[in-house]
């Protein structure tokens, strides 16, 4: 009878992977945050790249909208840092901004739609990566 030998990913190629996502995540979610921060500025400014969509069932004005952008982006931005640090309290405070941020843009999405389709992509990229890596591979 003869052994088979099934191979097995080593501790050192999981601990790379997780680095690896980790490190994806925080950059993904700095540049969702400098979008986010610029994105603000330009609805506090009510430049005129928005759309305006007169029977939006959610409906804020656009310079509200502005201050939520600029708000959760400088947090993402922040939190981005803690992430290259692979702080816990980055990993579960990163998930909970991206989503806020897919949410915000879900909600803005008459106002200009490519961005916030753009932003919901790499804040569904942001979650993925934050929670497909082991606390335990991370270190």
């Amino acid at each position: 009878m003869t052994a088979t030998h099934t191979p097995r990913r080593s501790h050192g190629t999981s601990q790379l992977w997780a680095g690896g996502l980790t490190v994806f995540a925080a950059v993904m979610l700095g540049i969702t945050g400098v979008v986010g921060v610029l994105r603000g500025i330009m609805a506090i400014a009510e430049d005129d790249v928005f759309l305006t969509t007169p029977n939006y069932v959610f409906q804020f004005d656009l310079t509200g909208w502005g201050w939520i952008h600029l708000v959760l982006g400088a947090v993402a931005i922040v939190v981005s840092f803690g992430l290259f640090k692979v702080a816990t309290w980055a990993r579960v405070t990163g998930v909970a901004i991206a989503a806020l941020v897919v949410i915000a843009n879900f909600l803005s999405l008459p106002y200009y739609p490519a961005w916030s389709i753009l932003m919901i992509a790499m804040s569904g990229f942001v979650i993925w990566a934050l929670c497909v890596v082991k606390p335990d591979d991370v270190a």
